[in-house]
């Protein structure tokens, strides 16, 4: 059945709603950044540059690298940003947006992100590079899919008993990332992590400027949590998301972290700028060589 103009809903020009792209305007490459200014600072690395388009904080550059045809689209902040970008991209790809019919023959994605973060460890150095190897969601957006599969539910239980997890708090899920793009972007100076996104910057994260905090203990209690050897390393706001909406459509993904804080240590990168510029030549490097 023919998917309906109000849950598939396209431009006049028959571009995806948000983001305003054409099947052929995206490579099956794609890169996710989360600021809209940091899609130049990927592209003019590019070869050539291809399509340049944008709505709202949606940008995206595509282009080709070393003979790969690459694409890095802004997300915006947060995961909510994530479940509209993932399921656009799969639409351009995996839906015939003249009969409005899935395709039966699916194309899978990769996606990489690359993003800043936060150390919650203090053994984690300001200006290092984390390949979350697996994300814990604090979001709910997994929980409006049929999502199980792909979780990790031992973990998260013991992650809520360890937390004494609030009930009135969405229920963590744990969602690992793709062991191929892991395997290809791995190097020596690439910290492997586990990876908490939130949903805010401010209370979510233990932040606190003129509000009570639920929980004043929630970041220590996350910090010491430990399963089957595995701790937390940092503090984000899109991979699980990422993670848990690219599997369940049958895509694969990987998140690239910069740690511009360490939240153990108060301390603030003094170049995050050039932290991240060394981040996105590493992962271009990485993504052309395979």
């Amino acid at each position: 059945m023919p998917i309906g103009p109000s849950e598939l809903i396209l431009n006049a020009d028959q571009s995806i709603y948000h983001l305003n792209l054409l099947p052929e305007d995206l490579a099956e490459t794609i890169i996710l950044v989360g600021d809209q200014n940091r899609v130049e600072k990927v592209s003019r690395y590019f070869d050539q540059i291809e399509v340049q388009k944008q709505r709202r904080e949606f940008i995206t550059h595509t282009g080709v690298l070393n003979e790969k045809r690459i694409s890095v689209v802004s997300t915006g902040i947060g995961t909510d940003n994530i479940d509209i970008v993932l399921n656009e991209i799969d639409a351009l790809f995996n839906i015939d947006f003249e009969t409005r019919m899935i395709r039966p023959e699916p194309v899978q994605l990769d996606f990489v992100r690359i993003g800043t973060s936060g150390a919650i460890q203090p053994d984690i150095p300001l200006d290092s590079f984390v390949m979350s190897e697996y994300a814990i969601g604090f979001d709910n957006v997994l929980h409006f899919y049929k999502g199980e599969s792909i979780q990790h539910p031992d973990a998260q239980i013991a992650f809520i008993e360890h937390t004494d997890w609030s009930v009135y708090k969405s229920i963590p899920y744990v969602v690992a990332s793709d062991l191929v793009l892991a395997e290809n972007l791995s190097g020596d100076n690439i910290i492997k992590g586990f990876t908490g996104s939130n949903v805010g910057f401010y209370g979510p994260q233990g932040r606190s400027l003129r509000l009570a905090l639920e929980d004043e203990d929630l970041n220590a209690k996350i910090t010491s949590f430990e399963y089957q050897g595995r701790r937390i390393t940092n503090l984000e706001m899109e991979t699980s998301a990422i993670y848990g909406l690219a599997s369940l459509l049958g895509h694969r993904a990987l998140s690239m972290n910069t740690i511009l804080a360490n939240r153990a240590t108060a301390e603030f990168s003094t170049d995050p700028a050039g932290t991240i510029d060394r981040l996105i030549r590493y992962t271009l490097e990485k993504l052309t060589s395979f």
